[in-house]
C-alpha cells in the first residue's frame, strides 16, 4: 500500500489559504477510489481544517509540523510532543534578546491556546493575527509568564529577514529542539519556528506510515519544512513554485500550487 502526503501552503493550496475547488473535486474522487491520501502541515487543527474544507479526509493527519498527529474520525489526538519548561524559558529569553516576541501554541486548562505578546506585538504578529479574527484561541498575553503558561509545543516568530536569521543562528544548533526559518507564503514576512526535537513531519511521517502498514509513501511540499519528509518518503514530488534546493531533492517538480499541481499528478498516477 502506498500512503499519499501533502504539504498544505504553498503545495496543496492556493493563495487564498484554501484547496482549490478543482483539486477538492478531485481528490476527493480518488479518495473515493481507494486514495491513501493526507496532509502534513505546521497548521493547528483549526487553521488546517478551514483550509481543507469540504476534502474528505479519512486518514490521520499531521500537524505543528509532527508535533500532533490527530485522527479526524475519532477525534482524538494520537501523538504530541512538547518543550519542557526550562527550555521554553530559555527560548523566550534567547527570543527577547533579540526584541523578537513569539506567538506561542500551548495546552491551557485540556485546551489549544494561541498567546501572543499584547505588551509587545510587532506588525507580523498583528497580520498574522487579523487573518484570524474570531479564533477563539487568541490569547493576549500581558507578560511572559502568562505568554508561556500551560503544555508548551510551538513557537512561532514573525519579522524582517535580518531580525530573525540572527535569532536563528543562535539557536539552530540547540539538540533540544529544532528551528526552522523560511519565507511566508503569503506575505513578504519571515517566519522563525521552533518545535521540540522529534516533532519532525519525517517522524509525522513514519508514525502515520507504521500505523497503516504502508510499504511506500509519496510525498509532495514546497520549503523548508518539507525537508526532512523528502528524506524518509519513497518518491517525493516539488511543486514548481518550489525552492530550487527542495526541487533538487526531490524525485520530480509538478505543477504550480495555484494550479492544481498535486491533484493533478494525482489523477494521472494514481491507479487505485
Amino acid at each position: 500500500m502506498t500512503l499519499y502526503v501533502s504539504d498544505l501552503d504553498g503545495t496543496l493550496l492556493a493563495g487564498d489559504e484554501r484547496v482549490p475547488a478543482y483539486s477538492r473535486d478531485v481528490l476527493n474522487a480518488l479518495i473515493a477510489r481507494g486514495l491513501m491520501f493526507t496532509f502534513a502541515s505546521a497548521r493547528s487543527l483549526a487553521s488546517a481544517s478551514r483550509a481543507v474544507e469540504g476534502l474528505r479526509l479519512r486518514l490521520p493527519v499531521i500537524l505543528y509540523n509532527g508535533g500532533l498527529i490527530y485522527d479526524l474520525a475519532a477525534k482524538k489526538p494520537l501523538f504530541h510532543t512538547l518543550l519542557e519548561t526550562d527550555v521554553k524559558e530559555y527560548i523566550y529569553y534567547v527570543l527577547s534578546t533579540h526584541a523578537i516576541y513569539p506567538m506561542v501554541y500551548a495546552a491551557v486548562d485540556g485546551r489549544e491556546r494561541l498567546a501572543y505578546a499584547g505588551y509587545a506585538t510587532g506588525e507580523g504578529v498583528k497580520r498574522y493575527c487579523g487573518r484570524r479574527a474570531g479564533d477563539d484561541r487568541l490569547f493576549s498575553a500581558q507578560n511572559w509568564r502568562e505568554l508561556l503558561a500551560g503544555q508548551v509545543f510551538y513557537f512561532k516568530c514573525i519579522g524582517a529577514r535580518e531580525q530573525l536569521e540572527a535569532v536563528w543562528n543562535d539557536l539552530k544548533y540547540d539538540t533540544r529542539f529544532l528551528c526552522i526559518f523560511h519565507p511566508e507564503t503569503y506575505s513578504s514576512d519571515y517566519w522563525l519556528e521552533i518545535f521540540p526535537r522529534n516533532a519532525t513531519k519525517a517522524k509525522g511521517v513514519q508514525f502515520v506510515r507504521e500505523l497503516l502498514g504502508c510499504s511506500r509513501v509519496v510525498c509532495f511540499g514546497d520549503t523548508s519544512n518539507d525537508s526532512d519528509m523528502f528524506d524518509v518518503c519513497e518518491e517525493k514530488y516539488a511543486v514548481m513554485n518550489a525552492d530550487d534546493w527542495l526541487k533538487a531533492k526531490a524525485t520530480g517538480v509538478i505543477g504550480y500550487c495555484e494550479e492544481d499541481g498535486v491533484a493533478k499528478w494525482l489523477k494521472a498516477h494514481f491507479r487505485g
